[in-house]
């Protein structure tokens, strides 16, 4: 059991000596779930083999993750930033505003949503040639809507090894506007010193006020330290939390 009585999970079933490099709580349902480097690169293994094995993409290819902070959201990025996809993760609902980005009112290569977002009238779904849900829960999807499918099911179809290497450069787009890897590695490393992460640090960041994956993924990566999402954080649990999982730093 976790801090607070809450159900404790090191996904993979391993309990590894290092300290988890990503942990999700979900203070609405007591989850806690704990990836370490090894077992996070596995899970974008996964997600890698997804994108390029079993839905056939390419690098270039253009892959809308639209997911809020979470460690499936983690290894989707990583996974497909792995591969050379170009990546759109929109964090918020668009309220049917125009997105703006180039060649958005084309269909993605692969979309990956929540089944709150698909069902949400404020948002604007992009349309995808191979469409996911991934759920954030516990529990497993029991409702997946005809030409979607179940990424918790779809993924475990490929090995947590990484695929094949792929060549990545630093010039070629990691999001469709354009955006370079090398330029995201740059912005990432920038807002890491603005914050004054370090290696050996541990972020403690809020789900809900944080959903851009600049600040609780690559920022605190590229300074080399570790995440703790909390996503509907109870403000009351907040100091235990910061004492329990030895919170450095606070987003």
């Amino acid at each position: 059991m976790g801090p607070n009585g809450a159900t404790s999970t090191l996904v993979g079933g391993v309990d590894e000596v290092d300290r988890p490099l990503l942990t999700c709580y979900d203070d609405a349902t007591g989850e806690r779930t704990a990836l370490t480097a090894s077992q996070l690169g596995g899970w974008a293994a996964r997600s890698a083999g997804l994108l390029r094995d079993g839905c056939g993409l390419a690098p270039g290819s253009r892959v809308a993750v639209l997911l809020p902070p979470h460690w499936r959201t983690a290894a989707m990025l990583l996974g497909a930033w792995s591969v050379g996809m170009a990546v759109s993760f929109r964090p918020r609902a668009t309220a049917g505003l125009p997105v703006l980005e180039p060649g958005a009112d084309l269909p993605y290569d692969a979309v990956f949503v929540t089944p709150e977002r698909l069902d949400d009238w404020l948002e604007d779904v992009p349309e995808g040639r191979h469409r996911y849900l991934v759920g954030t829960g516990p529990e497993p999807l029991t409702d997946v809507p005809v030409g979607w499918l179940d990424w918790s099911a779809e993924v475990l179809r490929h090995p947590a090894t990484p695929p094949d290497y792929t060549a990545v450069h630093a010039s070629d787009p990691a999001s469709p506007d354009g955006t370079s890897y090398g330029a995201w590695g740059s912005i990432a490393h920038g807002l890491a010193e603005r914050l004054d992460l370090r290696a050996g640090d541990r972020l403690l960041v809020d789900a809900t006020e944080h959903e851009q994956p600049l600040k609780w993924l690559l920022a605190p990566l590229s300074a080399g330290a570790s995440v703790v999402i909390c996503g509907n954080l109870d403000p009351a649990r907040r100091d235990a939390r910061i004492a329990a999982e030895q919170i450095t730093r606070v987003l």
